[in-house]
């Protein structure tokens, strides 16, 4: 291959950004956080009032109930 040392050379330069990127995330906690955070979401979404609204949202939610009717 031509330009095989500059595919190496970019390898290994991204595969050194990004272990940074991730030992600087695990350093600061970022991925405890984003734990919380995201069972946070999923509590909520499981309550009446977040499918309530979802429902609500919904563009499609009278074609839906025709579509079940009308087989």
């Amino acid at each position: 291959m031509k330009f095989l040392d500059w595919y190496v050379k970019i390898a290994v330069v991204s595969a050194t950004i990004g272990a940074s990127m991730e030992l600087f995330m695990v350093k600061t906690g970022f991925y405890d956080k984003v734990t919380v955070l995201e069972s946070e979401k999923r509590a909520w979404e499981s309550t009446p009032e977040a499918q309530a609204i979802r429902e609500a949202l919904n563009p499609w939610r009278n074609i839906d109930g025709e579509n079940k009717k009308n087989p």
